[in-house]
């Protein structure tokens, strides 16, 4: 059986951690995911519709840095500005809590709106 190694040994001895980008996106959809579940006009989004995301991650210095960019949509009125940077704010903080990264930018880009009355004119009603 391996010895364990000691925690007393530096860091670059030890060995290093590895976070793919696809895992970082996935975190960060996820993230998204959570916020807009309970954000004004969910239910207008349609099931099965959830953020997709997009991660650059970057060596700098001895941290992982993390570029997020999300695209997501929202039901109709809302206030899109708020709901984007809560969003931006869980993303950024789930984000450097799970991996450890600095994530010093993530940019949301709202695909679609979904409105309660584009919603009653495909049911066959307008008023």
């Amino acid at each position: 059986m391996a010895e364990a190694v000691p925690a007393s040994l530096p860091a670059a001895v030890r060995g290093s951690l590895r976070i793919a980008d696809r895992v970082v996106a996935k975190i960060a959809a996820q993230a998204a995911g959570e916020v807009l579940v309970d954000a004004p006009g969910a239910d207008l989004v349609p099931k099965g519709v959830t953020p997709h995301a997009s991660v650059s991650v970057r060596k700098s210095g001895t941290r992982d840095t993390a570029r997020v960019r999300l695209v997501l949509e929202l039901g109709h009125p809302v206030d899109i500005g708020a709901v984007c940077g809560t969003v931006r704010r869980h993303v950024t903080d789930k984000v450097q809590a799970l991996t450890g990264m600095h994530v010093p930018e993530v940019a949301v880009e709202v695909e679609r709106l979904h409105s309660a009355a584009a919603r009653r004119k495909d049911e066959g009603r307008v008023e």
